[in-house]
């Protein structure tokens, strides 16, 4: 899962390290907690792999080491000398290593965003592909979303058959709140049912079109570039699509919009 993120990010821009957890964090909510223990060692892998390569950019501008100082002799002025080394060398700006996806990445990339997540029912590892579903072709999209509602289909089932058996055991504040969990999953289906038919159709989603959709090869074809998804799409997609409660308040948007 983070090494999908990872590509995913380096897809359109060559990253340091900083930056990829900066971004994993503030544009893809569904890994908000990665820390450097596990970023580091996976910006590795792939870079072993053949995935990543590793370039070392120098700092611009600041101030430089200075060339080696000889001995005075003076006890006083070489520890004056020392304290000022030790203060500027603070200030030295070190070099930083970036990252930059490889063809192979690419592959692998495609090869990982397409792939079913061994049936996992990980809200995460949905929002995370549907965070970077403009690389993937129409059909992978609606399969991609498709599974994902025959997920929810299922624990829909299995929610309110839990509301008919506990219906007599439960107190009212206790059965309200599975009744909740059901309501939660039936706007989650809802939503995912507006998403397939407008891939389907080659809808915009919020005026953005997918690439490779019905509408945006027209476009390409009329106005160059005129239909083309910002990479930075993937933020807002990613972190919305990895909270549980998406859904719901999409529908009670719709529902308030309609009275």
């Amino acid at each position: 899962m983070l090494e999908l993120a990872i590509l995913g990010l380096l897809r359109d821009h060559d990253l340091h390290g900083y930056e990829i957890r900066r971004r994993l964090r503030d544009e893809l909510g569904v890994l908000t907690n990665v820390s450097f223990g596990s970023l580091y060692p996976a910006l590795s892998r792939l870079e072993a792999s053949g995935a990543l390569a590793a370039s070392v950019a120098l700092p611009s501008g600041g101030p430089r080491r200075s060339a080696a100082t000889p001995m005075t002799g003076s006890l006083g002025g070489e520890r004056a000398m020392l304290r000022a080394r030790m203060s500027g060398a603070a200030h030295v700006k070190r070099a930083r290593k970036v990252y930059r996806i490889t063809e192979a990445g690419r592959a692998l990339f495609e090869q990982l965003l397409e792939a079913d997540a061994g049936g996992a029912d990980d809200a995460r590892h949905f929002g995370l592909r549907l965070a970077f579903a403009r690389y993937l072709p129409p059909q992978s999209r609606v399969r991609l979303l498709e599974r994902r509602r025959a997920q929810l289909v299922g624990r829909l089932a299995q929610a309110r058959e839990a509301c008919r058996a506990t219906k007599a055991d439960l107190d009212p504040y206790a059965r309200t709140l599975l009744e909740h969990a059901a309501e939660m999953i039936e706007r989650d289906i809802s939503w995912l049912d507006r998403l397939i038919v407008a891939e389907r159709q080659g809808e915009p989603l919020g005026g953005l079109t997918p690439r490779g959709s019905p509408r945006a090869q027209a476009g390409q074809a009329g106005q160059a570039g005129q239909a083309v998804t910002p990479a930075g799409n993937s933020a807002a997609v990613g972190s919305a699509a990895g909270e549980a409660g998406l859904g719901a308040r999409a529908g009670t948007t719709r529902r308030n919009t309609t009275t």
